[in-house]
């Protein structure tokens, strides 16, 4: 008896120590990831939605569209995808808002595909995907902060994609790379789509 005991604490202890080598991993690989930038050349350049209110970006959608125009203009791909809808008692969706700010800023209607019912980073890019799939192009540079960008590119060859990723400038702590830690530990498990499903 006290022989299956000590078997099940000592495997219990291993499990234990996977688990924390298996965080840690995913931490340095999310941090690692979340300096890196990845510009290329890519069919699309993809914004991920942020807050916006009343159809002014909020100041972090306003880095990511302000970083976009910079791929735009430096001639990284010939569309920009905005995506995010809206929460509820809105007027604008994120995509809209983003729409709006980037046609200010120079770049024609032609040059913009707008994604307005994701309300979550996976199913931003899953109807993302679907657009882009429609066109034949498969290609994406993804825009938000860098913190975000572990994840991203996860989501992202889930749904099909081929993904690289430009972070933006915008700070980001110690709470936001846990945070993003666990869900790519999870989702690297069980899978993205079915994580999204458990909300």
């Amino acid at each position: 008896m006290l022989r299956w005991s000590f078997r099940l604490i000592l495997l219990g202890a291993l499990f234990v120590a996977l688990n924390v080598v298996y965080l840690a991993f995913t931490f340095v690989n999310v941090w690692w990831t979340a300096r890196q930038d990845q510009a290329g050349p890519a069919d699309a350049i993809v914004v991920m939605g942020a807050a916006q209110y009343d159809g002014t970006p909020s100041p972090v959608l306003q880095a990511r569209l302000d970083h976009a125009v910079e791929l735009f203009e430096a001639g990284y791909a010939p569309l920009v995808v905005v995506t995010g809808g809206k929460q509820t008692g809105d007027r604008f969706t994120q995509a809209l808002t983003g729409y709006n700010y980037l046609r200010g800023r120079g770049i024609s209607d032609e040059q913009i595909l707008l994604e307005v019912d994701g309300t979550s980073t996976y199913t931003e890019l899953a109807a993302t995907a679907r657009i882009l799939h429609g066109r034949g192009l498969e290609r994406v540079l993804l825009v938000s902060d860098g913190y975000h960008s572990a994840r991203l590119r996860a989501i992202a060859g889930e749904v099909g994609l081929q993904a690289s990723v430009s972070p933006t400038g915008t700070s980001y702590g110690l709470n936001q790379l846990i945070r993003e830690t666990a869900a790519v530990s999870a989702g690297r498990i069980v899978g993205f789509r079915r994580l999204e499903s458990f909300g």
